[in-house]
C-alpha cells in the first residue's frame, strides 16, 4: 500500500510530482479547519506543511505521523514539542528561499530610499509634481544595520556590496561576519539609518523590537522587517513612527496575516507595506516544495532528514 502524504495548502506542482513518481499517495487538504486537517490526515505518514498552525491537539491525533516538512525556513507555526513527543521529525527548507528574500529586502531599502511608493502612489492621482516636496537620498555613504546573520541576513548584506554603504551586523551567536561589521545591538541601533530585523520567531525574540529600541535609533533611520511579525511590539512601532522616533518602515509580515484593513499601518505614509511576499517568486516556491517533499521522502524510506529542526 502506497504511503499516504497530506498537504494542506497547495505546493507547486515539482514537489507533488517528486512525491507520486516515488509512489507516494497524496491527499491534497480542503481546508485549514483544524478538524478537517484531521480528518482529512487520518493514516498520513508525511504532512507538507506551509503556513497553517499544526498544533498539539492535530499531533495527537494522527498516530501515524512521521514527518511534518515545513513549506519554508519558520517552523513557529509547528508545535515542535508535541511532535517530538510524539516521534514526529519537523524539518524546513533552509536553502530555498534566501537569495529571494534578500532581494526583496534589498528593494524594501531602495523604495524607502528613494521613496518610490508614495511618488507612484501620488502620480496614479495626477500629482505629477508631489516629488518637489517627497525627495528621497542617496545610500551611498549610509549605514544600514542587520540584526540577525543566518542565511538570509548574510545573503543580503552581501548583495548590498555594490551600494557603498556600511553594513553593521548583530548577531549574539556567531563571532565573525564575512559582509559587514559585528556590532554590539546598542551600537547599531544608534547608527544605522535603516535596521533590518532577520531573526527567528523565538519566545526570547517575540517583540523583541519595541520602544526601547526605537528610541535607540535615530529619528531619520527606518525599519525593514521581511521576517515574522511577532518580532515587533506593532502598538510601539506605531507610536515611534507617528512621534517621529523613527521616519519610516517597510513591512512584509505582521502578527495577524493578513493585516486588517482597519489597521492604522494603512493610513500612515510613512510605512511601506507587502502582504509576506519576500519569498514569493517562481523559483523559490519550486525550491521549497522540492526540498520539503524531499525530506519528506528521506524520512518515509528508512533514513534522516538534512534539515531537522528537532530530534525523534
Amino acid at each position: 500500500m502506497a504511503k499516504k502524504v497530506y498537504i494542506p495548502q497547495d505546493i507547486a506542482e515539482v514537489g507533488k510530482t517528486y512525491l507520486q513518481d516515488r509512489g507516494y499517495e497524496i491527499v491534497m487538504g480542503t481546508s485549514t479547519d483544524a478538524g478537517t486537517v484531521v480528518e482529512e490526515a487520518q493514516g498520513a505518514e508525511g504532512v507538507l506543511l506551509r503556513l497553517m498552525p499544526f498544533t498539539k491537539e492535530i499531533i495527537q491525533q494522527l498516530p501515524n505521523l512521521k514527518v511534518i516538512s515545513r513549506h519554508g525556513v519558520g517552523f513557529d507555526n509547528v508545535d515542535v514539542a508535541s511532535a517530538t513527543e510524539a516521534g514526529v521529525w519537523v524539518t524546513i527548507t533552509p536553502m530555498a528561499n534566501a537569495s529571494s528574500v534578500a532581494e526583496t529586502t534589498l528593494t524594501l531599502l531602495l523604495n524607502l530610499a528613494k521613496r518610490i511608493q508614495s511618488d507612484v502612489d501620488h502620480m496614479r492621482q495626477g500629482d505629477f509634481f508631489y516629488k518637489n516636496h517627497n525627495k528621497g537620498m542617496d545610500l551611498a555613504g549610509k549605514t544600514v544595520g542587520l540584526v540577525g546573520y543566518g542565511k538570509i541576513g548574510r545573503e543580503f548584506a552581501r548583495k548590498m556590496g555594490a551600494l557603498d554603504v556600511d553594513v553593521l551586523v548583530h548577531d549574539p551567536f556567531i563571532k565573525a561576519c564575512e559582509y559587514g561589521q559585528l556590532v554590539s545591538r546598542d551600537e547599531l541601533l544608534a547608527k544605522a539609518d535603516f535596521v533590518s530585523l532577520h531573526l527567528p520567531a523565538t519566545a526570547e525574540t517575540e517583540g523583541s523590537f519595541g520602544a526601547g529600541e526605537f528610541k535607540k535609533m535615530k529619528n531619520s533611520a527606518s525599519l525593514i522587517n521581511v521576517a515574522r511579525g511577532s518580532l515587533v511590539d506593532e502598538p510601539a512601532l506605531i507610536a515611534a513612527l507617528e512621534n517621529g522616533d523613527i521616519a519610516g518602515a517597510a513591512l512584509d509580515v505582521y502578527s495577524q496575516e493578513p493585516l486588517p484593513l482597519d489597521h492604522p499601518f494603512y493610513s500612515m505614509e510613512n510605512v511601506l507595506l507587502t502582504p509576506h511576499i519576500a519569498s514569493n517568486t517562481v523559483e523559490t516556491m519550486d525550491r521549497m516544495a522540492l526540498h520539503a517533499a524531499q525530506e519528506i521522502h528521506r524520512v518515509l524510506s528508512g533514513g534522516n532528514p538534512e534539515w531537522p529542526v528537532n530530534r525523534v
